[in-house]
C-alpha cells in the first residue's frame, strides 16, 4: 500500500523537476539562426580584445583549453600546447601572465611537461588567499581508451611552483579522473565541479568542503548516460540560480547540438538526470557562471551544428531564460582568420572558452582555430542586470 502512495508522489516530483528543467532556454527572437556568421548580433564597443599567444614558424602550432585566473592583481592564462596535434604524446601545459588586466602578456612558460608515461592538459585554477593552485590533467600514453588523473601544483608568487601531487577523494584515494573546469565555489564555501572518471571518460559531479580543492572530493549521486568509452554528457560547467539551484551544463556527444543540463537543490550532493535543453550548442566545451549581482552567464557558440563561431556571451537575470546576447567574435572573414598550420582535430573557429570575474571585468579566454590563444574583457557595469531592475 505504501508503495502505491509513494510512487505517484515520486513521479509527480520527477515531472515537476522535468518541467522546470525544460524552461532553460533562449528568449524568443534573441538569435537569428539563419545568419551563420553573427547570429544577427552586432559588434559591441564594450568588448576589448587581446592576443595571449600567436603561433609562428618557431613555436608550437596547437593551442587550446585556455583557462584564466586573477591572483594578486596579475591575470594568468594556462592552456595545452603541442607542436602540431591535439592530445599528442608531446602535449604540455603552457602559461602566461598579464600585469595590465589582459592587455599585454608574457612569453609562454611551462607549467607542466610530459613524462615518459604521461602527457598533460590544462585542468584549471583555484585562488585561495596567498595561494594559487593549478590543476593539471595527466593522461597515460598509448591507451586505446583515454583515461587520466588530476594533479595539482601550488605557488605563492605565480612563478615558482611546488612538486606535483595527486588530487584526493574523501577516503584518501586518488581521484581517478580529470577535472576540466575550475571548481565552482558555492556561497557556503563548498566547491562543486565534475570529473571524467576512469576507465574512459565517464562524467560525474563531485564536491568537497576542503577549501583548497586538493582533497575531500566526493562523487555526487548522478545518473548520466554512458556510451561505452565515455558518457554522453561531457565537459560541464555550472552556475547558480537565486533560489540556490545549481545548474550544470554539458556538451552533448549524441549530437543533438543542444546543451544538456542537470540540476541540484542540495549543494551538489545529488543531481537530476540530465535533459536536453532548448539552447543551441556547437557540441564543444563551454563555460558558465555568475556575475557579482547573481546574473547567470554562458559563453559558447550557440549554433545548431559543429560550427564553432560566432562566440557569444548569453546573460540571464533568473538563470532560466537567457534574454540578452553579446557578440564576442564573429565568423566574418575579416575577423576569423584562416588556419595557418595543419594538425589533428584543429577545428576552425573559437574553441573551449573560459570566463572569470575579477577587478571589475568579465575576462574570457579562448583559442582561435586551436592554434592561437586570445582573451577579451568587458566591464561588469555594462553587464549586470539585477541592479537595473
Amino acid at each position: 500500500m505504501m508503495k502505491k502512495i509513494i510512487l505517484p508522489i515520486l513521479l509527480a516530483i520527477c515531472l515537476a523537476v522535468s518541467a522546470q528543467d525544460s524552461r532553460l532556454r533562449l528568449a524568443d527572437g534573441l538569435l537569428d539562426s539563419t545568419n551563420t556568421t553573427t547570429l544577427g548580433l552586432s559588434k559591441s564597443d564594450a568588448v576589448e580584445h587581446f592576443t595571449v599567444f600567436a603561433p609562428s614558424a618557431n613555436s608550437d602550432h596547437y593551442a587550446n583549453g585556455a583557462v584564466l585566473a586573477m591572483f594578486k592583481g596579475v591575470l594568468y592564462c594556462m592552456w595545452q600546447s603541442s607542436p602540431k596535434d591535439e592530445d599528442s604524446d608531446d602535449t604540455w601545459v603552457a602559461y602566461s601572465y598579464s600585469k595590465d588586466k589582459g592587455c599585454t602578456w608574457s612569453e609562454p612558460k611551462p607549467l607542466a611537461i610530459p613524462t615518459a608515461i604521461h602527457y598533460c592538459t590544462s585542468g584549471g585554477w583555484l585562488v585561495r588567499g596567498d595561494t594559487l593552485t593549478a590543476f593539471i590533467d595527466t593522461w597515460e600514453k598509448g591507451q586505446e581508451i583515454r583515461s587520466g588523473n588530476t594533479d595539482y601544483i601550488i605557488s605563492t608568487d605565480g612563478l615558482s611552483w611546488s612538486k606535483s601531487q595527486l588530487v584526493l577523494m574523501n577516503d584518501g584515494s586518488i581521484m581517478k579522473g580529470v577535472l576540466e573546469q575550475d571548481p565552482y565555489a558555492l556561497p557556503s564555501g563548498r566547491l562543486v565541479s565534475a570529473s571524467h572518471f576512469q576507465p574512459g571518460l565517464h562524467v560525474c559531479p563531485v564536491y568537497t568542503d576542503d577549501p583548497s580543492g586538493r582533497s575531500g572530493w566526493k562523487r555526487a549521486h548522478f545518473e548520466g548516460t554512458d556510451k561505452g568509452k565515455q558518457s554522453r554528457e561531457l565537459e560541464p560547467s555550472q552556475f547558480l540560480r537565486s533560489d540556490g539551484t545549481i545548474v550544470m551544463l554539458f556538451r552533448d556527444q549524441q549530437s543533438t547540438f543542444r546543451k544538456m543540463a542537470a540540476f541540484s537543490n542540495n549543494n551538489g550532493e545529488s543531481w537530476s538526470k540530465p535533459v536536453v535543453t532548448d539552447i543551441p550548442d556547437a557540441r564543444t566545451k563551454q563555460c558558465a557562471g555568475n556575475l557579482p549581482d547573481g546574473t547567470a552567464y554562458m559563453v559558447c557558440c550557440p549554433v545548431g551544428s559543429k560550427q564553432r563561431y560566432p562566440l557569444v556571451l548569453l546573460l540571464s537575470n533568473d538563470g532560466i531564460i537567457f534574454d540578452r546576447a553579446i557578440l564576442l567574435r564573429s565568423g566574418e572573414k575579416e575577423e576569423l582568420p584562416l588556419r595557418k598550420y595543419e594538425g589533428r582535430y584543429k577545428t576552425l573557429g573559437y574553441s573551449y572558452p573560459k570566463a572569470i570575474v575579477a577587478d571589475g571585468y568579465l575576462f574570457i579566454g579562448y583559442s582561435v582555430n586551436k592554434e592561437a590563444i586570445a582573451c577579451c574583457r568587458i566591464k561588469l557595469s555594462t553587464l549586470q542586470l539585477r541592479s537595473k531592475k
